[in-house]
């Protein structure tokens, strides 16, 4: 029984929300609040949000972070998005929002030589009107960004490399690209 239904709500699963919203906004997931010095990862199974390790000395999230639903990225969890807004949501919260760009990472992958791509995209809330592109953000805004995506994975066994920033045509073909995988992996039909 999901922790949902324990509350007496229906069974809701958040991985498997729509991709996008009835107005083709994309949802975005909520894991990790802005601030948070520990990673909170999505259990799917039971429906919680569970404690999943301490970031590093000193690192904190410097944005929402979460997941798109309805996608499944190369190493096998939806794909990954921060959202890069002044606010702070919490655990559970959906943003409607829309995709700026990809941060192309790669990591080691687990029990293999060869390494696997664990993709970051950005996002804004749809109603952002300042960024339309994270490729013109600044060059110290990027290095910021990039290295905490080094940092959140140190001391674990990923080894992450950043491999470079794309637009947001680049995260689009991302988004449609992880979609297609959840539908064909996950036997389910259109997420739109």
């Amino acid at each position: 029984m999901t922790a949902w239904r324990l509350l007496g709500y229906r069974d809701v699963n958040l991985s498997k929300l729509p991709t996008h919203d009835s107005e083709k906004q994309l949802n975005i997931v909520i894991e990790t609040p802005r601030g948070s010095r520990i990673k909170i990862a999505y259990d799917s199974e039971l429906g919680v949000f569970r404690y999943r390790r301490p970031l590093v000395l000193g690192v904190s999230y410097p944005y929402d972070w979460g997941f798109v639903p309805s996608t499944l990225a190369p190493d096998g969890d939806p794909l990954d998005a921060m959202i890069y807004h002044g606010g702070t949501g919490f655990p559970g919260l959906v943003v409607p929002c829309r995709a700026i760009g990809v941060v192309e990472l790669s990591q080691a992958a687990e029990g293999k030589a060869e390494r696997q791509r664990n993709d970051r995209l950005i996002v804004v809330p749809t109603h952002e009107e300042r960024w339309k592109d994270a490729t013109q953000f600044t060059r110290r805004i990027q290095e910021e960004l990039e290295q905490f995506f080094l940092l959140a994975t140190l001391m674990t066994d990923k080894e992450a490399r950043v491999e470079g920033w794309k637009g947001p045509d680049a995260a689009a073909r991302l988004i449609e690209t992880t979609a297609a995988t959840f539908r064909k992996e996950k036997g389910h039909g259109t997420n739109r």
